[in-house]
């Protein structure tokens, strides 16, 4: 299901997916769609680093070792 939003882009960026549009043959939804993915699939990632890092810091996270993880997951017999 798709839900639809509405945002107020500048005038030279509008000129822009009109003409990529035009050049490629695709819509400027498909662009905007695949930059906004592109673009929040690395904001998630940055974003969850940042607050991974907070909770390391804080004492509500630890970290493991190689070592423990391939023991933990029983994985000594694969390496």
């Amino acid at each position: 299901m798709s839900e639809s939003i509405s945002v107020r882009l500048p005038k030279e960026l509008v000129d822009r997916l009109d003409n990529l549009a035009k050049q490629t043959g695709r819509t400027k939804t498909y662009y905007i769609q695949e930059a906004l993915l592109e673009k929040v699939s690395d904001l998630e990632l940055v974003y969850l680093a940042q607050k991974r890092e907070e909770d390391l810091r804080a004492g509500r996270s630890k970290t493991h070792t190689l070592e423990e993880v391939i023991e933990a997951n029983g994985l000594a017999d694969k390496i």
